[in-house]
């Protein structure tokens, strides 16, 4: 039997009709949200990640059809086959999977799919090539929500590494966008910065507080004292 139906079958035997019920509601998948058309087979991360073990000599282009699917799972499995392969990978290697996973944005179309994955794979990829981040401000600049977190969501792997200017410069840009799951994203990523230097941080914000969304500010402060807190929470 094909590895890739081996692991199609593995998952369906797996699920799991009333928790795929409740994260139909929690991914919010109804006609008009952000995750309409998603189905859920109800199989938790924990057992994606040990199937996955057996299944990391998938072909990209297996990846590819489990990333064009409208089955979570199997696009957050595909996606975890993806960043193992990433890790084992050598330079040309990395560099064609990071190549590959900008191709197939379409399918990582939830916020778990991207929050996991974006680190791992584009920003892991681009910390230390510079002059090649200009791919971020692309996505920051698309109209998809996705491609916009996916980039917000690279930089958590240059704040790891004490590298500030790109979140700031992508924070400005994203001030004045209309998406909550950007503000939270956004905000997430201003608050780990802060983790790190807070001065930095607070510098930032001073500039930004009063015309910043709610959501972003007080993801961004989550960790601040209740002083501070209630300090840039004041024009609300």
């Amino acid at each position: 039997m094909k590895l890739l139906n081996k692991l199609k079958q593995e998952l369906q035997r797996l699920r799991n009709p009333k928790k795929a019920k409740i994260l139909q509601g929690f991914f919010k998948t109804a006609k008009g949200q952000y995750g309409e058309g998603d189905i859920f087979l109800g199989v938790g991360v924990p057992l994606q990640r040990k199937i996955v073990r057996k299944y990391l000599m998938l072909k990209l282009s297996d990846l590819r059809e489990l990333l064009l699917t409208n089955i979570h799972e199997y696009r957050l499995t595909a996606l975890l086959i993806l960043i193992g392969k990433y890790e084992k990978a050598g330079g040309k290697e990395k560099k064609g999977i990071f190549d590959f996973y900008l191709k197939n944005t379409k399918g990582i179309n939830n916020w778990d799919l991207v929050d996991l994955s974006a680190p791992k794979i584009a920003g892991n990829y681009l910390l230390d090539k510079h002059k090649e981040r200009k791919i971020l401000y692309r996505l920051v600049g698309s109209s998809d929500l996705w491609e916009k977190r996916i980039a917000i969501l690279a930089t958590y792997a240059f704040i790891k590494d004490d590298q500030f200017e790109d979140i700031l410069k992508i924070a400005e840009i994203l001030l004045k966008d209309e998406h909550d799951l950007i503000h939270k994203a956004v905000g997430w990523m201003l608050r780990e910065l802060g983790k790190r230097d807070q001065k930095t941080e607070e510098k930032f914000l001073k500039k930004y507080y009063e015309t910043m969304p709610r959501t972003m500010l007080r993801y961004a402060i989550e960790k601040f004292d209740k002083k501070k807190r209630g300090f840039y929470l004041g024009r609300f």
